[in-house]
């Protein structure tokens, strides 16, 4: 999965939805409650928001996605 291809994934986040990510690693689901899709920076990193924390993801290493 590419960056953009994530991104356009999870523009549906507004804070109202949950997201679990598995990562090609591991088994074990990363959770983030009431996720918010932070906009592009200058960075273009991929970033979701809890409002209380940052998660940054790597596409490439992303298996699955449920937005919930």
């Amino acid at each position: 999965m590419t960056n953009d291809q994530l991104r356009k994934a999870l523009t549906e986040c507004n804070g109202q939805r949950d997201v679990e990510f598995v990562f090609t690693e591991s088994t074990a689901p990363c959770t983030v409650k009431h996720a918010m899709l932070v906009p592009d920076e200058d960075d273009h990193l991929i970033k979701l928001t809890d409002g209380k924390h940052v998660v940054i993801l790597d596409a490439s290493r992303v298996a699955w996605i449920r937005i919930g």
